[in-house]
């Protein structure tokens, strides 16, 4: 697999030019980007999957849902559905993607859609009657139709985009130059005791712009794992055999988070639909004992046979250090936003 990319190199170098050139066009405005008067924050990637999108849309949506209206729009990647969808008592994972059903189960306050074409799902949710004042854009950074206020850009630790290629050599789906567009720029999947002079390394080989800002954050799991009907403490289970169910992308740590000798593993693709050959497959290898996934897959397999032997382990993103210098950084884009929005609209 590795010769093969290495192989496809000279089509990187083709990729990346195509991207840059559209990128261009749009930094030069000979294609034009949709301005929306209201606060909109894009979190994003520049390489394909496994950066810890989700816990930091989580985490944006526990810092500013209370006082905001606040909406989630989202791709809904492998929904059933198509088009523009505004969840509700009918929806479930198959109708919005594994990943916006999981907002809207743990959210009840916030709205949550899908649309591949951002700015229609924008002006659709804008004219909901009771629409938004807060939209956050869930894997959106290159969705450049759409200007956002804010750009909050991922990078995994070990992952690094300054380390990567181009597709199909490495994983960009644009150059490294694209960074260039964040307004903070986070390194996930840290250990929670990274040193300051990693952190220093880091940040010189990413190369800030003046104005961005660096953040370093780390996977903090629970302490307890869910099922429909009852908690258990992690510790209580962490020793009895059960089988481990992973349908996403680089689960290692989770596996390595719950694991014990005894243990199976199941590894699926990331964002898996479940056959029913697939649930037949886990319920024989389970054999009546406990089934532990990840939030993301729970949702996928709540509905199933397998409901009464399920449990799940929520993860957030939690910060190595100057979280609130972050909440500061958002919370004041809002404001100020808001602020220059009432004005406008006066």
């Amino acid at each position: 697999m590795k010769f093969l990319r290495i192989l496809l190199f000279p089509f990187s170098i083709l990729y990346g030019c195509i991207t840059s050139i559209r990128n261009w066009m749009f930094d030069r405005q000979f294609l034009q980007s949709k301005y929306y008067n209201l606060p909109i924050i894009a979190v994003g990637n520049l390489s394909v999957g496994g950066t810890g999108k989700t816990p930091q849309i989580e985490y944006l949506i526990r810092l500013l849902a209370e006082g905001n209206q606040l909406a989630t729009l989202s791709r809904g990647y492998k929904r059933k559905s198509e088009g523009f969808v505004l969840a509700d008592e009918n929806a479930n994972a198959a109708i919005l993607g594994d990943e916006p059903f999981q907002f809207f189960t743990k959210f009840k306050g916030i709205q949550v859609a899908v649309d591949a074409n951002r700015a229609n799902g924008i002006e659709q949710l804008l004219s909901q009657k009771n629409k938004p004042d807060v939209i956050l854009l869930d894997d959106a950074y290159q969705h450049r139709k759409v200007k956002a206020g804010f750009y909050v850009l991922l990078t995994a630790y070990g992952d690094l985009y300054a380390d990567d290629c181009m597709l199909p050599t490495g994983n960009l789906r644009e150059t490294k130059a694209g960074a260039n567009r964040a307004n903070i720029i986070v390194v996930t999947k840290c250990s929670p005791d990274i040193s300051l002079e990693e952190q220093n390394r880091i940040k010189q080989k990413l190369k800030l712009q003046p104005k961005q800002e660096l953040f370093f954050t780390f996977i903090d799991y629970d302490t307890n794992v869910y099922s429909q009907n009852e908690v258990l403490d992690v510790a209580s289970i962490k020793n009895e055999k059960k089988l481990l169910l992973a349908g996403i992308a680089k689960p290692d740590s989770f596996f390595t988070f719950l694991k014990s000798a005894q243990d199976d593993c199941l590894v699926f693709p990331d964002h898996h639909f479940f056959s029913e050959t697939d649930i037949q497959i886990i319920q024989e290898k389970a054999k009546g004992l406990k089934i532990i996934t990840t939030e993301k897959d729970y949702v996928r397999l709540m509905d199933t046979v397998l409901a009464p032997q399920l449990y799940y382990l929520p993860i957030q993103s939690s910060f190595v250090r100057n979280q609130n210098k972050f909440d500061e950084i958002i919370q004041n884009y809002v404001g100020e936003s808001t602020r220059n929005r009432s004005v406008f609209t006066k």
